[in-house]
């Protein structure tokens, strides 16, 4: 049984843990419509500072790889992340609460291969070698059609795996599939849709249900557009006079 970090108690401020590198370029715009503004060191590259302030009294914000928010949050360190539903799937906390798709980070989790004119269903595989950074998913999906996944972990350059004879397959986020088509790659199939989630710890949110019921509210409001906002407020106000 892993070892928990207890739940921090109301006087403690709360973490959120965010993804460096792509997505947290997607999700900043989100943040600043939650009313989140990262005090001036959160954006200075020649920062070696992990963890920073924000506007809001009692929220600070750390920047850990995508992987780890989840990790961070799982074991109560952060009290809420945001973390693509890829690195969900791939780790199953059960510690882990995700109350809302963002609506940002959009892309696809896909088994692909060599495109060299061989037919590759894969209907017809009892066996298979695959380079992935995601060996659960893997073979969590191999495994449901009867199919035995040999998974080779890769943390990065998946895609020159088969080239360089590693294996035929691999599994990996895709956006446009331009990456797969510059290493002569094709995409066999879909094994999910991609998006950023908000993320909370389960037992924090049992024992501050108001401090964390009040952030994925303001992350609810913020994921509408600005127009479909406006327009609610009108149809409510509307309402009311009526």
């Amino acid at each position: 049984m892993r070892e928990r970090i207890a739940p921090a108690d109301d006087r403690r401020g709360l973490v959120l843990a965010l993804p460096k590198g792509r997505l947290l370029e997607e999700v900043l715009p989100l943040l600043r419509r939650a009313g989140i503004v990262p005090e001036p060191a959160f954006a200075d590259p020649n920062s070696r500072r992990l963890r920073f302030a924000t506007g809001e009294p009692g929220l600070d914000l750390i920047a850990v790889r995508n992987f780890d928010v989840a990790t961070f949050v799982a074991f109560g360190a952060a009290e809420l992340g945001i973390a693509g539903n890829d690195v969900l799937m791939e780790f199953d906390y059960s510690e882990i609460y995700a109350p809302l798709d963002l609506a940002v980070g959009h892309c696809r989790l896909v088994v692909a291969g060599i495109a060299d004119g061989r037919q590759d269903d894969p209907r017809g595989w009892s066996h298979i070698r695959v380079a992935t950074k995601y060996p659960e998913i893997t073979r969590r999906h191999f495994a449901a059609r009867g199919v035995q996944a040999e998974c080779i972990k890769l943390n990065g350059a998946i895609e020159l795996a088969p080239r360089l004879g590693l294996c035929r397959h691999i599994v990996d986020l895709v956006q446009t599939g331009a990456t797969l088509r510059a290493n002569g790659l094709v995409e066999i199939e879909r094994i999910a849709e991609v998006s950023a989630r908000l993320i909370v710890n389960r037992p924090a949110l049992k024992t501050r249900p108001q401090q964390l019921g009040h952030w994925i509210e303001r992350f609810r409001a913020a994921i509408r557009p600005p127009r479909a906002a406006a327009a609610g407020r009108e149809e409510e106000g509307s309402c009311r006079s009526g």
